[in-house]
């Protein structure tokens, strides 16, 4: 064993990884703060000294623990080679938990009567709720995570996750960049240019920290003349929104309005637990060999700890650990991105940051993650599955639709909920798009297996799997008729949304009919 192991701390590599995972960290942070308060409302303030501390905390404690993973793997092995397992904000469940639960619940509190701060409070205080609840489920589904992976195919696994990656991680902030178009079309093309067609930039510049650079440059040198229209915003004064993270029982007050999300927030923490044992062998095959259950479980603890302290957006190991490593990461990478995110969030100038960084110099840097989840579902998936994976994108398209054409600022409330209630020619297309987006991660997941079930031969199962979609779309988590997108018991709906109801669940059964008669004939080859 090498003696000098564990003084090797800090390497050059280990600044290129710092860029990179400091810059990912905060891209999420802005769009959350950017959803939440332009797009929302919600007061700053609750965002910047509620929100983000106990946020920033988790990725502190986490990468805390993988740093020291690490560095016990490399003195047991005596290879100074190892690299640290990256942590920071999972980014398409942050985007997802923005714009699908706690803008929608913020929205519903403010139309309830609540005061902008009161219904803040609240909106936290259900954040707060729904990390505590995917920090459980992680703790215990740590311990089978590997079940997990089984009984569920991958196509529905990683086009579930797909779906929000294209839809929310890509479209969306798409949308933003070209509202400011010289700016992030500009970071776009760099992103594309270094990390998809894997060219050098000039210097040696980690191809994040380029599009950023060049984004901030532009925003900052041609916003001022006048050069962006109305696209550019001047800064507000530096400002210490110092936030202590400390442990709460506020989450329980918002344990119960978690109830009407749960169809969104337990897939999220399932995901991450089957996406973290993926990242796992990643870097295993990469040449270091973590323990899969210790992975996931200081991810699910990061989390769990975080809700506890105020947080609202969880935590998971990153995908691109053999990325790290290629660019010379080691220890130290995690060891400082945790200290920066950790302590940005306890001293305030997280917040300044992401005010100061519009999202047009960020967004490039999730369109490519969004490019990178999207390629991966087929990449990893065979290919007789790929069109399983695209049957599983239409309920996440379904939901980007539904954000859109809910908000009373493309569509008055009165009008929608006219098109929504027009049954003239069967269910309404407004209707049918928010139905078919409400509970879109488990839909996908049940639409992709049960393709995959048929491909693979196995029509009986594909039909105990409509049968199941059935079973969900009865009660709301899946297919719920309620705009919202809670979960309700059939019988005590009216009677209209009621008669909704059970046409989409004759749906499923009118299919699981079929598929039963179908796996009744003779196979052929």
């Amino acid at each position: 064993m090498n003696p000098d192991l564990p003084r090797r701390r800090f390497t050059g590599g280990d600044l290129n990884g710092v860029l990179g995972l400091v810059v990912d960290n905060l891209s999420i942070l802005a769009f959350l703060a950017t959803a939440l308060v332009g797009l929302f409302g919600v007061p700053a303030d609750i965002v910047f000294r509620r929100m983000f501390p106990g946020t920033a905390l988790g990725v502190l404690l986490g990468n805390l623990a993988y740093t020291w993973m690490a560095h016990r793997l490399a003195t047991r092995t005596g290879r100074d080679t190892v690299t640290a397992m990256p942590l920071g904000l999972d980014a398409p469940t942050s985007i997802g938990m923005a714009l699908l639960v706690l803008g929608p619940a913020f929205a519903g509190y403010r139309q309830a009567g609540m005061d902008a701060t009161a219904a803040g409070e609240a909106t936290w205080r259900l954040g707060m709720a729904s990390l505590v609840v995917m920090g459980v489920l992680k703790v215990v589904l740590s311990f089978f995570g590997e079940w997990v992976q089984r009984s569920v195919p991958r196509a529905g696994l990683l086009g579930s996750i797909a779906g929000i990656a294209l839809m929310l991680m890509g479209f969306l902030p798409l949308v933003e960049i070209m509202r400011v178009p010289v700016v992030g079309f500009a970071g776009l093309g760099i992103v594309l240019y270094a990390l998809v067609a894997k060219r050098r930039l000039p210097f040696g510049l980690p191809g994040v920290l380029g599009a950023f650079l060049v984004g901030v440059l532009l925003y900052y040198g041609l916003g001022p003349a006048g050069l962006l229209g109305t696209g550019y915003h001047a800064p507000g004064p530096w400002q210490w929104r110092f936030g202590i993270p400390w442990p709460t029982l506020h989450f329980v007050d918002g344990l119960a309005a978690t109830v009407p999300y749960l169809p969104l927030i337990l897939p999220f923490g399932l995901l991450m637990v089957v996406g973290g044992i993926n990242v796992t062998e990643s870097a295993r095959a990469a040449g270091d060999d973590y323990r899969t259950r210790d992975i996931l479980l200081v991810e699910a603890l990061a989390t769990l700890v975080a809700g506890f302290c105020g947080g609202v957006a969880q935590t998971t190991p990153y995908i691109g650990q053999p990325a790290y490593k290629a660019m010379g990461a080691r220890l130290g990478y995690t060891l400082v991105t945790g200290l920066v995110i950790g302590l940005g969030g306890v001293l305030g100038y997280l917040s300044n940051l992401v005010e100061w960084l519009p999202v047009a110099v960020l967004a490039p840097i999730l369109i490519f993650v969004s490019i990178g989840i999207t390629t991966q579902a087929f990449e990893a998936t065979p290919v007789r599955y790929a069109s399983a994976v695209v049957f599983s994108f239409f309920p996440a398209i379904a939901r980007m639709l539904a954000i859109k054409l809910s908000d009373p600022s493309i569509v008055e409330p009165a009008r929608f909920a006219a098109l929504y209630a027009d049954w003239a020619h069967g269910v309404s297309a407004m209707a049918v798009i928010s139905i078919l987006g409400n509970g879109f991660i488990i839909t996908s997941m049940v639409w992709a297996s049960f393709v995959v079930a048929m491909i693979d031969g196995h029509v009986r199962k594909a039909a105990g799997i409509v049968a199941l979609g059935g079973a969900l779309t009865a009660f709301g988590v899946i297919h719920s008729v309620d705009p919202v997108g809670t979960v309700y018991l059939p019988w005590m709906l009216d009677a209209g949304a009621r008669a909704m109801v059970w046409q989409f669940v004759a749906a499923y059964a009118a299919l699981a009919a079929v598929l039963l008669m179908l796996s009744l004939t003779p196979r052929r080859r």
